[in-house]
C-alpha cells in the first residue's frame, strides 16, 4: 500500500513536471503560428489567448504513468503483472478512446469540427469503454434498482459517457473552473481506488491531477500580455471528461460494502465529483429547449455565467463553484451510508433548483437596478 502511495504521488509530480516543459512550447508554437481563441461576443476573455493548452494532456499523463509502471518492472515488483493483466483490457480499450478524443479535441481545436461529428467520435468512443468491461450493470439503488441487463445497461452507459464529456466541456467557460473542478474529482477518485487497493486507477487520476495543477497556475494566473496565459481548449477539456467518467464507471462495478469510507454507496461516489457540471448541463439545456433555440450552440445561461452577472470577478465565482464542488461531494460520500440514494439525489436536486432560483432572482434584481440607475 505505502509503495502504491509514493507511486500515485511520484505520478502526479512527474505529470506536474512534464506539463511544466510542455506547456511553454505549446505557448511558443502557438504566438509563432498564430493559433488563438480570439474573443467574440460570447466569451470572457479579452486578447488572443492561444487554446492548445489540452494537448499536452494526454500525452504527459500516458507518458507520467508508463514510465512508472515500467521502473516497477524493472525494479522487480511481482504485483505489478497481477495488476496490469487484471486491468488490461480496460485500460487498453480505454487508451484507445482517450487517443480517439484527443485526435478529434485537437481536429477541432485546429480546424473546427462539427459538433455532430464530435458526437459520433464520442458515441464511439463509449462503446469502446463498453468492448472494455465498463457496461453499467448495478444501478446500486438508483430508482429502486440493483442488477440490470445488458440490454438496458449498454445504451445507458454509451448516453452516460457522451453525457458527462459534454458536460466537462461545457462548464470550460472562466479561467480554472474546468480545471479546478476535475481537479477535485480526481483526488476523490485517486483516493478511493488507492483504498480499493487499485494501484493503476489511482495513478492514472494523480497524474491527472499533476497535469491540470500546471495548466491551472498558466490559466488562472498566467499574463496574457506577456504570453503566459492559455485555454485547454476541447482537447483539454473532452479527454478530461473521458477520464472522470472511466474512472466513475470503474468506480460503480463495486459492492457497497468494498467501497471505503464508510461503506459510502458506489453510485454517490462515482457521481458526485461530477454534480455540479451534470446539473448545470441539463439546466442549460431545458432552458435552450424551452426558447426555441438549439440546445448544442453555445450561450452564456451557464452557472458561472449567472455569478459573473452578479458582478463577482471571475477568480471568485471560480472557487464558490470548486468549494461548492467539493462540499457536495464531501456531504454526499459521508451521509450515503445513511440516506437512501433517491432521496439524497432529490435532496441535490432540489438545492440545486433552489440556488438557481435565488441567483435569477438576484440577477433580475440587480438588473432591474442598474436599468432604474440609468434611466
Amino acid at each position: 500500500m505505502t509503495s502504491w502511495i509514493i507511486n500515485s504521488v511520484l505520478a502526479m509530480l512527474l505529470s506536474t513536471l512534464f506539463a511544466g516543459i510542455l506547456i511553454p512550447q505549446i505557448l511558443l508554437v502557438s504566438f509563432r503560428r498564430k493559433l488563438f481563441d480570439e474573443p467574440d461576443e460570447r466569451k470572457i476573455h479579452r486578447g488572443a489567448v492561444p487554446r492548445l493548452g489540452g494537448i499536452a494532456f494526454t500525452p504527459v499523463i500516458c507518458f507520467s504513468v508508463s514510465l512508472l509502471l515500467g521502473i516497477s518492472f524493472l525494479l522487480g515488483d511481482t504485483e505489478i503483472e497481477y495488476l496490469m493483466r487484471a486491468n488490461a483490457r480496460a485500460v487498453s480499450f480505454g487508451f484507445c478512446a482517450l487517443l480517439m478524443l484527443y485526435l478529434t479535441g485537437m481536429a477541432d481545436d485546429l480546424i473546427g469540427v462539427r459538433y455532430r461529428a464530435k458526437f459520433v467520435v464520442q458515441i464511439f468512443c463509449a462503446v469502446l469503454l463498453v468492448g472494455g468491461g465498463l457496461c453499467i450493470s448495478d444501478l446500486h439503488g438508483l430508482l429502486g434498482l440493483t442488477y440490470i441487463s445488458p440490454w438496458f445497461g449498454i445504451p445507458l452507459t454509451v448516453l452516460i459517457v457522451v453525457y458527462v464529456i459534454n458536460a466537462i466541456n461545457l462548464i470550460d467557460g472562466i479561467d480554472g473552473l474546468c480545471s479546478g473542478l476535475s481537479s477535485a474529482a480526481f483526488i476523490i477518485y485517486g483516493t478511493a481506488f488507492l483504498m480499493l487497493d487499485k494501484p493503476v486507477y489511482a495513478m492514472l487520476s494523480f497524474a491527472s491531477l499533476g497535469v491540470l495543477i500546471q495548466f491551472f497556475y498558466y490559466n488562472v494566473f498566467g499574463n496574457p500580455n506577456r504570453g503566459k496565459k492559455i485555454f485547454m481548449g476541447d482537447t483539454g477539456s473532452l479527454t478530461i471528461g473521458l477520464l472522470l467518467v472511466f474512472l466513475g464507471l470503474t468506480l460503480l462495478h463495486y459492492a457497497p460494502e468494498s467501497v471505503p469510507l464508510f461503506h459510502t454507496n458506489p453510485l454517490i461516489f462515482a457521481v458526485s465529483p461530477l454534480l455540479i457540471p451534470c446539473f448545470d448541463v441539463v439546466r442549460v439545456f431545458m432552458r435552450r429547449i424551452r426558447s426555441h433555440g438549439n440546445p448544442f450552440l453555445p450561450d452564456k445561461t451557464h452557472i458561472h455565467h449567472k455569478l459573473l452577472k452578479l458582478g463577482l470577478p471571475q477568480r471568485v465565482a471560480m472557487v464558490i463553484i470548486v468549494i461548492s464542488a467539493v462540499v457536495f461531494s464531501c456531504i454526499n460520500i459521508a451521509v450515503s451510508r445513511y440516506i437512501n440514494v433517491n432521496l439524497l439525489l432529490l435532496i441535490d436536486i432540489v438545492i440545486w433548483t433552489v440556488v438557481n432560483l435565488w441567483l435569477t432572482r438576484r440577477i433580475a434584481i440587480r438588473e432591474s437596478r442598474n436599468q432604474s440607475n440609468n434611466n
